[in-house]
């Protein structure tokens, strides 16, 4: 799916490990409709939403002091209609539906597919936004 937009979305990548937001950012970095930023904490990430537009959060689930599920609750009491997508190792039940509780727009698995993370992420702004 493209998205057309006049100006691209500001997409906000949250993972304390500096490689994997480097794979997310070189999967995602072609997309003409986004604009990149990234946050190695879920603090940080709380700080940039507040001081700049984000209209999208990758998480990782797993980070040192807030969670990406913690996160996302900060995020979402922000602003509720942003998506929040939670990406983890470990998916069980429990954490799908505390994510589904917390308003996040999906769970990914890692490693995350590609083509799924792209797919994912167009939906997500399309139904936010369009």
């Amino acid at each position: 799916m493209m998205l057309h937009v006049e100006q691209p979305f500001q997409l906000l990548i949250t993972d304390d490990n500096p490689s994997f937001r480097k794979v997310l950012r070189e999967v995602l970095e072609d997309r003409p409709f986004l604009e990149l930023h990234e946050a190695e904490s879920g603090e940080q990430a709380v700080e940039v939403v507040t001081h700049r537009r984000i209209d999208i959060v990758l998480l990782d689930m797993h980070m040192h002091i807030m969670t990406g599920l913690d996160t996302l609750r900060v995020l979402k009491q922000m602003d509720r209609v942003r998506p929040c997508i939670l990406i983890t190792s470990d998916t069980n039940d429990d954490l799908k539906r505390d994510a589904q509780e917390a308003d996040a727009f999906s769970v990914l698995k890692k490693p995350v597919p590609r083509k799924e993370l792209v797919q994912l992420v167009s939906d997500a702004l399309t139904k936010a936004y369009q």
